[in-house]
């Protein structure tokens, strides 16, 4: 089985270097730009995990990750926040908005993989 994962960041560069980390792993990777952009693509088609940046313009992460934890037919989806912002308040946030991890930008393709794998395991969707 193939899973799923919306990579959402504003920059264009990161967006590329996600998808390429992920399909290397055999997800199935789409993207969004913005806070608004994923808050549709969640809607029309969720995908099994969310990888979100914090710092956004717009609609800042925290404020989509609350948004579909908050929304019944959204709050499923577990949510990875990645961020350059990894002081203990700003990881604190994350997870009370309902992020399930909350990583630093800077993670290896490695542990990033092993996150969404035990994610997906907590959920009952590994194999």
């Amino acid at each position: 089985m193939s899973w799923s994962v919306l990579v959402v960041d504003d920059e264009p560069m990161a967006r590329d270097l996600l998808r390429l980390m992920l399909e290397r792993a055999g997800f199935n990777v789409a993207e969004a730009r913005d806070g608004f952009d994923a808050l549709e693509k969640v809607k029309q088609n969720p995908p099994d995990v969310v990888i979100l940046d914090v710092m956004m313009p717009g609609m800042d992460g925290i404020t989509v990750c609350s948004t579909l934890s908050n929304d019944e037919a959204t709050a499923h989806v577990p949510i990875i926040m990645l961020s350059a912002k990894t002081h203990s308040t700003s990881v604190q946030e994350g997870l009370t908005a309902g992020a399930k991890r909350y990583l630093s930008k800077l993670i290896s393709r490695k542990d990033l993989i092993k996150n969404i794998h035990e994610l997906l395991d907590e959920v009952g969707k590994a194999p």
